[in-house]
């Protein structure tokens, strides 16, 4: 570690002589921030309102405002906390003195302590009832749990967002005939609607997911260190109602319904499964759609939008890759690979509760929504501006569809007197030697064309066009987009109507 530093100060040392040389001044020290690891979820892609709800700024002054809430809920209980005591708490609620908490954990190694320190140093009248009969995880889990509550209300509008663009989307599309794909070979038509609507259905999913996550949080409440709720039985002489009337106040002054009636030293670790696999599974769901992005992409049929000046590829100027759809695929790996974190803690943790799981969770809970958030911001983006190329999906229903509309020419010929085998067997061949000119030769797909020299088929001639027109291939699948965009979509937008007008300007 020492040469490794001497190592660095000799570099900045030489930096600064080289700019000395030339006259300039480096605005550089050892300190800068460039000089150590960022995370690019931050510096990179997160949108403010999620970083700063991870930030230390919160993380602190909500922990001050935790302890604010139970003296006052423990002064309205009777015990002896004075209103000059709770005043001066408030008035330094927001003025956290970070470099004295830092000094004060590096003296204590306990980072509640160290804040409890540095409270009291500019509350001195209030220092006696600071954190009075709690435990650690009073402000720690409390603090956490209202993280993951503001960060699912950070997501869910998002995520509205996305669901209301593609919905717009699958309605313009509803009825646009495309070829459909199974194992990704062409199958029978479907419309670009449809498709949309499939990518739709697991969001919704997920909308629902997340919201139950979010309305199942309660809070850690004051329950002491080991749950029993001890210290403040023994704080209020043995008596019962008001330690749970203390834990009932509490619960509502940090804006929860609800607190969970037995907990270990920490609420369960449980709940960060719970809330890390609506994410995960979003993550999921993402991949899956903008792989579909990508996989049209190639094909030339849908792409995401593509700025003006955009620089594809370096080596290859008439590119243009898929980045943002690639982005999303990329990030929503890390998502989902974020949730093995919550199982193993949840799985290890003894008895009452061990202190592995503190350092595992400052990084999978903060980097679960900070992934997704930029997730959403990216596939909002995408989905605003989505382009539909009909003339190349036209293109290629022509190259299959004559082959899928074989059954519709056997059908028409055995209604104009046809026998059936004798008709099969003639498509049978005219099909083999079109697919030969397609497989082989690189040619179209001319099975129409000889289907139309063949004097058998004259008695259809008249109706092939009818029998090939794309509409008559996908089923009721415009129907099914009107209902299901009505039914199940636009309902569970409702709440969110009046967050739907925010568009996204990727920062790219």
């Amino acid at each position: 570690m020492y040469l490794c530093q001497q190592y660095i100060i000799k570099l900045i040392k030489h930096d600064l002589n080289v700019h000395k040389q030339c006259g300039s001044v480096l605005p550089y020290c050892a300190d800068d921030e460039f000089m150590k690891y960022r995370s690019p979820l931050v510096s990179r892609y997160a949108s403010k309102e999620m970083a700063f709800n991870f930030s230390d700024r919160k993380k602190f002054t909500t922990w001050r405002r935790l302890w604010i809430y139970l003296a006052k809920a423990e002064k309205a209980l009777g015990l002896p906390i004075t209103d000059a005591q709770i005043q001066e708490m408030e008035s330094h609620a927001d003025d956290v003195d970070f470099s004295m908490a830092a000094e004060e954990e590096r003296k204590l190694r306990h980072d509640v302590m160290a804040h409890v320190h540095t409270f009291a140093h500019c509350c001195p009248a209030a220092a006696p009832i600071i954190h009075l009969g709690a435990t650690s995880c009073y402000v720690g889990d409390n603090t956490d749990l209202i993280m993951l509550r503001d960060g699912f209300d950070i997501l869910l509008p998002k995520l509205a967002r996305v669901i209301d663009r593609l919905a717009n989307f699958a309605e313009e599309y509803a009825d646009l005939p495309t070829l459909g794909f199974t194992h990704y070979q062409p199958a029978q038509l479907t419309t670009v609607g449809k498709r949309a609507c499939l990518w739709l259905q697991d969001l919704a999913m997920d909308m629902r997911n997340l919201q139950r996550a979010h309305d199942d949080l309660r809070f850690r409440g004051v329950k002491g260190t080991t749950g029993t709720q001890a210290s403040f039985l023994q704080l209020f002489q043995g008596d019962h109602d008001k330690v749970e009337e203390l834990d009932r106040m509490v619960t509502e002054m940090a804006g929860f319904k609800k607190a969970y009636l037995v907990t270990g030293q920490t609420y369960s670790r449980k709940v960060d499964v719970d809330c890390l696999a609506s994410l995960a599974s979003l993550g999921a769901t993402v991949h899956k759609i903008c792989t579909d992005i990508r996989l049209l992409a190639n094909l030339k049929e849908i792409e995401e939008p593509f700025e003006k000046e955009q620089i594809g590829s370096s080596a290859m100027p008439y590119k243009r890759n898929p980045m943002r759809a690639e982005r999303c695929c990329s990030l929503a790996r890390h998502l989902v690979a974020l949730m093995s974190d919550p199982l193993q803690t949840a799985s290890v943790q003894w008895l009452e509760r061990t202190l592995d799981d503190s350092a595992n969770r400052r990084i999978s809970l903060p980097e679960s929504f900070l992934t997704a958030d930029i997730i959403l911001s990216t596939l909002q983006n995408i989905t605003e501006g989505l382009v539909v190329y009909p003339k190349v999906i036209e293109r290629h229903i022509r190259q299959e569809l004559p082959f899928m509309a074989t059954e519709n020419i056997i059908m028409a010929m055995v209604k104009a007197g046809e026998n059936r085998q004798d008709c099969h067997e003639k498509i049978r061949v005219l099909s083999q030697e079109a697919a030969a000119v397609v497989k082989q030769e690189g040619g179209d797909n001319d099975l129409l064309a000889r289907v139309q020299r063949d004097p058998y088929f004259t008695p259809i001639m008249g109706q092939l066009d009818a029998l090939l027109d794309p509409k008559t291939f996908v089923g009721r699948a415009p129907q099914q987009v009107a209902r299901f965009l009505s039914e199940e979509v636009r309902p569970l937008l409702e709440p969110y109507k009046a967050k739907m007008d925010v568009k996204i300007e990727l920062e790219l």
